[in-house]
């Protein structure tokens, strides 16, 4: 009995045009590249942090149309710490370093959960750890250490690729002090 061969579909997932192994082999390692290019020339945090300057200047200080769907890298000394991903890197970018809840300065919290003084805090919940004066000291700093930071971006357009994309883009740059695909 002849064995029926099938070729391989694109993957029907966010409309994505690629088959898994297209994105495995070809796809992801693209992006890769663009990312490996995007390091060696990185932005300020600070450019995202200007007190006065919204979204609308930024782009026209990159020189961008429009915010773009894509991932980023914050580095610091030059050494990556973080890999990130967002429909709207210019505004991401903005929350990490203007956030006001754990939910839009995700990666400040973190920080400052690490770095509090008073371990206890950590068996709060996140909301309760925000009303804390001193975790409130604690994130404040988090946040400055975030705007002394350098951060590298690319666009990806097609979701399922920007998704699958970034804990790729984790584990090349081994971020996983910072980064975590846990679900809170």
């Amino acid at each position: 009995m002849p064995v029926l061969k099938l070729e391989p579909l694109p993957m029907p997932l966010h409309e994505c045009p690629h088959t898994f192994e297209e994105l495995a082999a070809t796809v992801l390692p693209a992006h890769m590249s663009r990312m490996q290019n995007a390091l060696k020339d990185p932005r300020e945090m600070s450019a995202f942090a200007a007190s006065g300057i919204g979204v609308q200047s930024l782009l026209k200080r990159f020189d961008l149309p429009r915010d773009f769907s894509g991932c980023y890298v914050l580095i610091d000394q030059g050494s990556p710490i973080y890999v990130g991903i967002s429909r709207s890197v210019i505004s991401r970018l903005r929350q990490h370093v203007f956030g006001k809840t754990h939910f839009d300065a995700s990666l400040a919290f973190r920080v400052a959960m690490a770095k509090h003084p008073d371990r206890t805090i950590t068996k709060l919940t996140r909301a309760k750890a925000m009303d804390d004066p001193l975790f409130g000291t604690s994130f404040a700093e988090a946040q400055t250490y975030l705007r002394s930071l350098q951060v590298a971006a690319i666009d990806i357009q097609n979701a399922l690729e920007l998704y699958v994309f970034e804990p790729y883009c984790a584990l090349a740059l081994d971020t996983h002090q910072w980064n975590s695909f846990e679900t809170h």
